[in-house]
């Protein structure tokens, strides 16, 4: 099982610092390599460069209220649902289909009636049907 993990190229995992300005300031987010790379997919899907998506996702989480102490955790969790989203189907894996043309409120209501306790199976149950 580990091998589809450990035989990756080791390219995916190296740290890469960019330069961008935030708020007017000039600043640097290190992420691994795999992680640009979704983030280069999220942003071509509205046409924005890797910058101006951060950008916005900085501007736009700050507006909701949160507190982004750690941008560069904020962001892979950005990159893990997004791939997770596509994967459960609630995320065209249509590139050509702009994430602002989603409906973001349908998703999330989705996701959160899926985490309703009486909506998961008891982790008994998972672990005897594996």
């Amino acid at each position: 099982m580990c091998q589809l993990f450990v035989g990756a190229d080791p390219a995916l995992w190296e740290n890469e610092t960019r330069s961008l300005r935030m708020e007017g300031m000039a600043t640097s987010v290190r992420l691994e390599a795999f992680f640009w790379s979704v983030l280069e997919d999220i942003g071509a899907r509205d046409r924005l460069t890797v910058s101006q998506l951060l950008q916005r996702l900085y501007r736009e989480s700050l507006d909701e209220g949160h507190d982004l102490d750690n941008f560069a955790s904020f962001l892979r969790v950005c990159c893990g649902r997004y791939l997770a989203l596509q994967l459960s189907g609630d995320l065209p894996a249509d590139t050509r289909i702009a994430l602002r043309d989603v409906n973001a409120t349908d998703i999330l209501a989705r996701e959160s009636r899926r985490r309703e306790p009486s909506n998961r199976p008891h982790r008994e149950s998972r672990l005897q049907a594996q």
